[in-house]
């Protein structure tokens, strides 16, 4: 069994990198991050910043070449089956199966996780009903508006209760209403204990759910803290304000 770090922060990434091979500069350089239980942990930075490639290794897609990534003082390396079951991920692109029903993805994302019988249908009810998606719980989601479509891709990272949920880029291109739905759905989820990790380029999304936020940058942690405090050391307004500042006004490749 791995040993339990009892102390530390329930998720830890400790002094990661990563590099894609062939490309000369690294993905991640040595990144340090410390997520509390119950936060909302927004992960802030342009374009080619690192961000996707941190949430691939926080679920577990990709491994690091150096450092090391602990959950609830597990190392997602060596955790296994164990600590996948703990993640439920969203990511940008739609990660469901269109020519079935919102229904269907549901029970079979929740079977994937392990759940079975009236556990598995009961989070499949409360999935389709926080998500606004009972009405159109037998149509198959290629049907559906772009904004329902959002809506099932959350729900199927939320069907199993997961402790961490990684959401990269969550609410791009839809409505807003579904917009919306979806953020108040994601603000209620620290009350049950879940913690979020949040990447997004709109910045009054993490103004609004994110109780810290790290802004990365070239693969480093540039700045890190709670917002408020951030913005009051740099001496800015926003959030928006804050980012340009520290990444810069150009355009990023």
């Amino acid at each position: 069994m791995p040993h339990i770090h009892e102390s530390e922060s329930f998720l830890v990434v400790d002094k990661v990198r990563f590099s894609y091979p062939g490309v000369a500069s690294p993905a991640l350089d040595g990144i340090d991050l410390k997520v509390e239980k119950g936060m909302v942990y927004g992960v802030l930075g342009p374009n080619g910043a690192g961000k996707t490639t941190l949430v691939s290794m926080l679920s577990t897609l990709i491994s690091p070449n150096g450092g090391d990534i602990r959950l609830a003082g597990r190392s997602l390396a060596r955790g296994g089956a164990e600590v996948r079951k703990m993640i439920g991920i969203v990511p940008q692109e739609l990660a469901v199966y269109q020519e079935f029903p919102p229904r269907e993805n549901l029970d079979f994302f929740g079977r994937l996780y392990g759940l079975r019988g009236s556990n598995l249908r009961d989070r499949v009810e409360v999935c389709l009903k926080r998500a606004g998606l009972c009405a159109k719980s037998g149509e198959r989601v290629h049907t559906l508006s772009g904004g329902m479509k959002r809506r099932v891709n959350l729900a199927c990272g939320l069907v199993h209760a997961p402790a961490l949920l990684l959401l990269d880029e969550p609410t791009v291109g839809i409505d807003t209403q579904s917009r919306e739905m979806i953020l108040s759905w994601l603000a209620e989820l620290p009350d049950s204990g879940t913690t979020l990790i949040y990447t997004t380029h709109y910045m009054e999304e993490a103004g609004r759910l994110c109780h810290r936020i790290a802004v990365i940058n070239q693969g480093r942690v540039i700045s890190e803290g709670v917002p408020a405090e951030l913005l009051a050391a740099h001496g800015e307004k926003t959030l928006g304000e804050l980012f340009l500042a520290l990444t810069g006004r150009s355009l990023k490749e």
